[in-house]
């Protein structure tokens, strides 16, 4: 077949892409300038996410008045626009 040469070249083939690619991918400019810009687009700000999450079921409903009426307020507002 191919023999030990064949072999030797495949060793080290398997060995050089992924050690290749760790040292490109795990580079921290790298990082900063593809990964970064990225997740901004793709996730929310951190100040529009909500950090304090309720854990007891009397602040889960708190939580759900409260966004109920958030919801009311802006419904008021989009028809109060509608009608002018």
């Amino acid at each position: 077949m191919g023999g030990p040469n064949l072999e030797v070249f495949k060793f080290t083939l398997y060995l050089f892409i992924p050690i290749a690619a760790l040292v490109h991918f795990g580079d921290p400019d790298w990082y900063r300038q593809n990964v970064l810009p990225y997740r901004d687009k793709l996730f929310p700000s951190e100040e529009r996410t909500n950090q304090r999450i309720p854990t007891d079921q009397s602040g889960v409903r708190e939580e759900l008045n409260r966004i109920r009426m958030e919801r009311l307020a802006k419904k008021a507002v989009r028809d109060a626009e509608e009608m002018k």
